[in-house]
């Protein structure tokens, strides 16, 4: 059962893939659609760092981790490339830790 899901996962990704080039010049969305797609991006984007960062009753996860999270945010906001976005969330989070800050 678990290999038929793999395969099954597998080829959809596949196919997902193919699609893209395949269907470039012959589907055309709305810029309504487009523009909704993107804003979408946005939101599922926002709600994964909330899960990941809020700690939501199940620990505390003390000043670490949002100023990690801050770090991030700030470096993304020069528009920095997503490499030193992570290494810059990663870096303040590991060193506020070795220091003690947790």
């Amino acid at each position: 059962m678990l290999a038929a899901g793999v395969v099954a996962l597998a080829a959809g990704t596949y196919a997902f893939r193919w699609a893209g080039p395949a269907l470039r010049d012959r589907v055309r969305l709305p810029e309504r659609v487009v523009w909704l797609l993107e804003i979408g991006a946005v939101v599922l984007l926002t709600a994964l760092v909330a899960v990941t960062t809020l700690p939501l009753g199940t620990a505390d996860l003390g000043f670490a981790v949002p100023a990690g999270v801050f770090a991030g945010g700030l470096v993304a906001w020069f528009r920095r490339p997503i490499l030193l976005v992570i290494l810059a969330a990663a870096a303040t989070t590991a060193v506020l830790r070795y220091i003690g800050v947790s």
